[in-house]
């Protein structure tokens, strides 16, 4: 069995107040102190109630790569819908080279309507949609985007997706470093 603990990231989570860095890094490094396996983060840009104030995930995510030696770092979960998965690809296999081969990238559809409103994102996909979208083909090349870019480095032009590929496979021939201590491992 592997142990792991969600960071302290928003209001909830710290003493009436958005946790510091300072205190985001020494929970982090505590855990590896004290020998947990996995330090993991959320994907959210509200907390709830939406006026709480929340650090962004891959923020502090690679902040904690750079902070600590040994913990696996990953997510609860990343939001495929707030991101080109291009985008998304390549802010994993950096944060994976920064932890030296230690990321866990956990992915999901979305969920929390009020982040959808405030940043902008369609709404008129509830989160059904949302999972049809993250989990099928050609509708929802999420998974499809994710896996070519982390394990080829490329993406095969396909006109049918919900992405414009076309242009981003013309200009991503490559990702970021390939970790050789290991593979970025995806969980959904």
């Amino acid at each position: 069995m592997r142990i792991g603990v969600v960071v302290p990231m928003s209001v909830p989570d710290g003493p009436g107040q958005v946790p510091t860095w300072p205190q985001v890094r020494t929970f982090g490094q505590h855990a590896e102190a004290v020998g947990l396996d996995s330090v993991w983060v959320c994907d959210h840009l509200l907390s709830s109630p939406p006026d709480d104030g929340i650090h962004e995930g891959w923020t502090i995510l690679a902040a904690l790569a750079a902070s600590t030696r040994r913990l696996e770092l990953g997510q609860l979960v990343m939001c495929t819908s707030f991101r080109h998965p291009a985008l998304l690809a390549k802010m994993a296999t950096t944060a994976d080279t920064v932890s030296g081969a230690r990321l866990i990238l956990g992915l999901g559809a979305g969920w929390y309507d009020p982040e959808y409103t405030a940043f902008g994102y369609p709404t008129d996909h509830r989160v059904g949609q949302r999972l049809r979208s993250f989990l099928s083909k050609p509708q929802g090349a999420d998974l499809v985007v994710l896996k070519e870019l982390l394990e080829a480095g490329k993406v095969t032009p396909v006109i049918d997706r919900t992405f414009p590929l076309r242009e981003t496979a013309e200009a991503i021939s490559y990702v970021g470093e390939r970790s050789t201590q290991g593979k970025t491992v995806i969980t959904v």
